[in-house]
C-alpha cells in the first residue's frame, strides 16, 4: 500500500509539472509578444501630450474601442490643439457633451490602418493606385435628419447613399458614413497640385506636404497594436456634405429650392422605419431622400459614384451654387422667358440647368479649365472674381459662385427652340437630328425657325399618343419613320452652318450649304430653298435673335421646304418651249430623247434618290459648238470654208450618235457632290470629282473643278476649260447658275466639256 501512494505521488508530480509546462506553452502562443506595441489608448497614454484627447475619448465612449484589437488609422489632436479649440470657441472641456466628443474622435477615426507609405494610394479591387487617394472612410456618420419632406418639421429621413443612380438607389446598412480629406505630397504632385490648391480653402494654414483639413500633421506613423496614429495641431470637427452646406447660407436658397421642390422625392423605408422605432421608441415613418436620377449625383452621397469599392478615396463631387441675386434673374429672364413658371418647366429643363453646375469630379481651384460637368462644359467661373465662398466638404467640393453657369443649351442656337413651347415640334426633331454641333460654343449655326403652327398648317405633327410624327394630308394621316426623315430633312435644310457669319446679313444675295449637304439661298432678306423654288413660294425674314453661337431667323410665314422634283424635272422647269426657248433648252433635249433619260422615273439614269449632285448646262452657243466639233449629233454648213452649225439633231438614230449623246450628258454632272461658287470644295488650286459618266471599271471620268467665287471654272478631259455663267446682274434671284434642285445645284457655263470616250 504504501509503495502504491509514493508511486500515485510521483505520478500527480508529474501530471502538475507537465501541466504547469503545457499552460505556459499556451499563454506564451496566444498572449501578445513582449515587444508588441499597445493599442491606441494606451499609446497615446504614453505619449502624454493627449490628456485631453483621452479625455474626450472618455467622454465619447470609444475606450473600449480603441483599446481593443482593431485597425484603425487615428488622427489625433494634441493638447495644444484642444486648447486653440477652446480658445477659439470659448468653451472648455467640462463644457463640451458627449455628442461633440462623439464627432471629435469618430470623424478622426479612419478604418483600416495606413502608414504614410500607402495613405495617397487608392484601394482599388485590384491593389494599391500609387498617389491616388486623398480621403478615407471615418467611423463617423450622420443619424437621422429630422424636418422637411412629407411629414413636415418633424419628419424623419435619411440621405441617399449610391450614385449612380439604379437600383437600389440606397443600400440599407450602408451608414453614409463621412470622409476625412487629407493632404500627402504624393498625391498633390501626382495631381499637378500645389500649395495654392490647398490654400483656397485653408488660407490660415501652412502646407507642409501632409495636412488633414486645416490640420497639420506634427508626428506621423505613430505605431500601435491596433493602428497608426497621426498626431495633427488641430481639431478637426466633421465636414458638411455638399448638401448641408447649400442648406447652411439662406443666400443660396432659390438655387436650393429647385432642388427641393421639383427634383427630390421622399420614399418610406420599412427596415430604416424599424431601426428608428426601436432606438427612440418613436412610431415615425423613416424616408430616404431621393434625388431626380437625371441629376449628376445625390448632394448628400458620401460614396463617390459607389460602381467599385473606395471610389471616394480618390475623387469627389462639386457643386457651383449661384447666390440668390444671380441665379434668380437668370432664372426668371432666360430660363422662364416663354413657360413663365417653373412648374411649367419640362423636367429636363430643371435637370440640365441644375446639372451645368454639378461636376461628377473633384474641380481644384487650379483645374477650372480641364475640368467638365456631365455635357463636358468647364466650370465658367474665375476662382479669384466669381467664387465669393468656398468649403471642403465631406464628399466633395462646394464654391458659391456670384453668376450662374451659362450652359450651352441656354446659350446657344438650340435654346430657343429649347426654352419656348412654341417650339415643341422642331425641338423633337432637333434632338433627333443631334444637338452636339448646334450646342457647341466653337461652332457657329444660323438657324431658320419652324413654329408648331407653320409645321401643323403643312399637316406635321407629333402625336404623343403614339410616340410618332405624322402628315395629314387631304384628310389621311401618314406616319412612320417616312415622315420622320421628311422632317429632319427639313431642319436640315434648316440649320445652316455659317463660322464666319455669313448670314447675319440677308440684305444682298448669297448661297450656302446647309447641314445636309443641300444648299438655300437668299437675296434682299428672302430666303429659298429647292422646296420653295419649286412652289414658287417667296419667305421673307421678319426677325432674328443672337445667341452665343450663332443667329436664329424668324419668318413671316412658312420654312425652307424639302424638294420632290426629279432632276430632270428641274432641268424642265427652266426649258422653255421651242417658240420661248429657255436657258437649258437644248440641254434639256437631247436629255428627254437619250439613252441618260429613264422616261418610268422620269430621271436621269443613274441618279441615286437622296445623293447629290451637280449639273453644268452649257450654253446656247456651247451647245452649237459642240455639234460643229463633232461632239453632239446635228447639222451643219460650210460658209467660206468654215464649218458653222445648222441644227440640232435631238433624236439621233444611229447608235454611235445615240451613245455620244448619252456620254455627253453624263459628263456634264458630277455624281455625289453638289458644289456652290463659294470658294469651298474644290479650291482654287483644282481638285478632281467623279461625274456621271462611268469606265468600264466602274469609276467615274473625272472633272476638275477650281471653285473661285469670282471665276469658278471646269476642266474636262483634255484640258479645255468652261467658267460658269454668273447669275443675272450677279443675282441669286433668278439664276441659270445656282439653280436650286433637289440635292443639286444646277449651273450654266459658257463652253461644253468633252468626255474621254
Amino acid at each position: 500500500m504504501y509503495k502504491f501512494l509514493k508511486n500515485l505521488s510521483c505520478v500527480l508530480c508529474l501530471i502538475l509539472i507537465f501541466g504547469g509546462c503545457r499552460k505556459k506553452a499556451f499563454d506564451d502562443y496566444y498572449n501578445p509578444p513582449a515587444n508588441l506595441a499597445p493599442p491606441i489608448y494606451q499609446v497615446l497614454q504614453g505619449i502624454g501630450r493627449f490628456n485631453t484627447l483621452l479625455a474626450v475619448i472618455d467622454k465619447s465612449g470609444y475606450k473600449p474601442t480603441l483599446s481593443a484589437s482593431g485597425y484603425w488609422t487615428f488622427f489625433a489632436p494634441n493638447d495644444a490643439a484642444f486648447q486653440k479649440y477652446f480658445t477659439a470657441n470659448n468653451t472648455s472641456l467640462a463644457q463640451m457633451d458627449s455628442i461633440t466628443a462623439v464627432k471629435i474622435v469618430t470623424y478622426c477615426l479612419v478604418y483600416n490602418a495606413f502608414t504614410t507609405d500607402h495613405l495617397a494610394d487608392f484601394q482599388s479591387p485590384t491593389g494599391y493606385v500609387p498617389a491616388d487617394a486623398y480621403k478615407r472612410r471615418t467611423a463617423y456618420h450622420d443619424t437621422f435628419q429630422i424636418g422637411a419632406g412629407p411629414d413636415g418639421a418633424t419628419g424623419v429621413w435619411i440621405p441617399e447613399n449610391r450614385t449612380p443612380f439604379g437600383s437600389p438607389a440606397y443600400l440599407f446598412g450602408d451608414q453614409n458614413n463621412k470622409f476625412i480629406p487629407y493632404f500627402y505630397s504624393t498625391f498633390m504632385a501626382a495631381k499637378g497640385l500645389t500649395a495654392a490648391d490647398y490654400n483656397y480653402f485653408f488660407p490660415a494654414t501652412t502646407y507642409t506636404g501632409f495636412n488633414v483639413v486645416n490640420a497639420t500633421v506634427v508626428t506621423p506613423n505613430l505605431v500601435a497594436q491596433n493602428g497608426i496614429i497621426n498626431e495633427i495641431d488641430q481639431v478637426v470637427l466633421p465636414l458638411p456634405s455638399i448638401e448641408q452646406k447649400l442648406a447652411s447660407n439662406a443666400q443660396y436658397s432659390d438655387f436650393r429650392n429647385i432642388y427641393e421642390t421639383y427634383l427630390t422625392s421622399y420614399l418610406v423605408d420599412l427596415n430604416y422605419t424599424r431601426q428608428y422605432n426601436t432606438l427612440t421608441g418613436k412610431t415615425n415613418n423613416v424616408y430616404v431622400k431621393l434625388y431626380n436620377p437625371a441629376l449628376a449625383f445625390a448632394l448628400g452621397d458620401e460614396s463617390y459614384l459607389e460602381n467599385q469599392a473606395n471610389n471616394s478615396q480618390t475623387d469627389g463631387y462639386t457643386l457651383f451654387a449661384p447666390i440668390n441675386s444671380a441665379f434668380t434673374p437668370y432664372l426668371n429672364n432666360t430660363i422662364l422667358e416663354f413657360y413663365k413658371t417653373v412648374p411649367q418647366l419640362p423636367i429636363n429643363v430643371l435637370t440640365d440647368l441644375m446639372n451645368a453646375h454639378m461636376f461628377q469630379t473633384t474641380v481644384w481651384p487650379s483645374k477650372f479649365a480641364v475640368s467638365g460637368n456631365t455635357t463636358n462644359e468647364p466650370p465658367r467661373f474665375d476662382p479669384v472674381n466669381n467664387v465669393i465662398d468656398r468649403q471642403f466638404c465631406s464628399n466633395g467640393l462646394f464654391y458659391g459662385v456670384n453668376q450662374v453657369q451659362q450652359a450651352n443649351v441656354f446659350s446657344t442656337v438650340y435654346a430657343r427652340a429649347y426654352l419656348d413651347p412654341a417650339y415643341s415640334i422642331m425641338l423633337r426633331v432637333l434632338q433627333l437630328n443631334g444637338t452636339a454641333g448646334i450646342t457647341s460654343p466653337g461652332l457657329r449655326y444660323t438657324i431658320f425657325m419652324i413654329p408648331d403652327a407653320v409645321f401643323r398648317a403643312a399637316g406635321y405633327d407629333y402625336n404623343t399618343a403614339t410616340s410618332a410624327f405624322q402628315q395629314t394630308v387631304n384628310g389621311v394621316v401618314t406616319s412612320g419613320l417616312s415622315i420622320q426623315t421628311a422632317l429632319q430633312r427639313i431642319l436640315a435644310i434648316n440649320t445652316i452652318p455659317t463660322p464666319n457669319n455669313e448670314m447675319n446679313d440677308l440684305s444682298g444675295d448669297g448661297i450656302i450649304e446647309s447641314s445636309q449637304g443641300e444648299y438655300v439661298r437668299w437675296h434682299k432678306n428672302t430666303v429659298s430653298s429647292a422646296g420653295t423654288v419649286e412652289k414658287n413660294a417667296t419667305l421673307t425674314v421678319a426677325g432674328s435673335r443672337d445667341y452665343s453661337n450663332g443667329r436664329v431667323y424668324f419668318l413671316t410665314a412658312g420654312y425652307m421646304d424639302l424638294a420632290n422634283n426629279t432632276l430632270a424635272t428641274d432641268i424642265s422647269l427652266n426649258a422653255g418651249t421651242a417658240t420661248a426657248q429657255g436657258p437649258y433648252y437644248d440641254f434639256y433635249n437631247y436629255l428627254l430623247n437619250s439613252n441618260a433619260y429613264n422616261p418610268g422615273a422620269t430621271e436621269i439614269a443613274g441618279i441615286q434618290t437622296g445623293a447629290n449632285y451637280t449639273i453644268f448646262i452649257p450654253t446656247q452657243a456651247a451647245m452649237k459648238q459642240a455639234v460643229v466639233d463633232g461632239y453632239l449629233p446635228g447639222t451643219t454648213t460650210v460658209v467660206g470654208g468654215v464649218k458653222v452649225f445648222s441644227a440640232f439633231n435631238y433624236k439621233p438614230t444611229a447608235v454611235t450618235d445615240q451613245a455620244q449623246v448619252n456620254n455627253f450628258i453624263l459628263y456634264h454632272i458630277l455624281n455625289g457632290i453638289t458644289i456652290a461658287p463659294d470658294g469651298k470644295k474644290g479650291g482654287t488650286l483644282g481638285t478632281a470629282f467623279p461625274s456621271l459618266l462611268k469606265d468600264l471599271l466602274g469609276n467615274g471620268a473625272p472633272l476638275i473643278i477650281f471653285n473661285n467665287p469670282t471665276n469658278f471654272q471646269v476642266e474636262d478631259s483634255q484640258a479645255r476649260f468652261a467658267t460658269l455663267i454668273a447669275p443675272n446682274n450677279n443675282s441669286y434671284f433668278p439664276a441659270t447658275s445656282n439653280y436650286l434642285a433637289n440635292h443639286a445645284l444646277i449651273h450654266q457655263i459658257n463652253n461644253y466639256l468633252r468626255s474621254p470616250f
